[in-house]
């Protein structure tokens, strides 16, 4: 994997949600990736803790990144399947997640990733999903755009 202190975004463009998010680049390499997100209050749901989909979302960009950091032409994937367990709430602001993504297979177009999230020694989240492969930064624009 990268340097682990390299703030840099492997994105050939940046994504705003996930900068909105303040989602931080740690590294990504030999099938692994790992990102991390500082908690704040924007980041809570009803009941004061990190929301679910913000979860789901670091577990997500960590495992298509474990998947693209096998191949440098790859540009970019979509979700084709995610499945999520949570097992304990995520953390409240000011505590920093880190979400770990790795690659179990992978074909010539798919792969097949694990994720898990944590905060500390806690383990927050764990997800399995499978991810196709787009070797083109310019095949996204052929989705229709709002």
């Amino acid at each position: 994997m990268t340097d682990p202190t390299t703030k840099a975004t492997p994105f050939p463009n940046t994504i705003p949600f996930l900068e909105d998010l303040g989602v931080e680049f740690l590294g990504m390499g030999d099938g692994e990736a790992q990102l991390a997100l500082t908690l704040d209050r924007r980041h809570m749901n009803g009941w004061h803790v990190a929301h679910g989909g913000l979860t789901m979302t670091l577990l997500d960009v960590a495992m298509a990144m474990a998947g693209r950091s096998l191949n440098p032409e790859i540009q970019a994937s979509v979700t084709v399947e995610m499945k999520t367990s949570f097992m304990q709430a995520a953390g409240i602001p000011g505590e920093r997640l880190i979400a770990k993504g790795k690659t179990l297979h992978r074909s010539t177009t798919m792969c097949f990733c694990e994720g898990e999230v944590w905060n500390g020694d806690k383990l927050v989240a764990k997800a399995m999903g499978t991810f196709k492969f787009l070797k083109r930064a310019d095949a996204a624009k052929k989705l229709p755009r709002a």
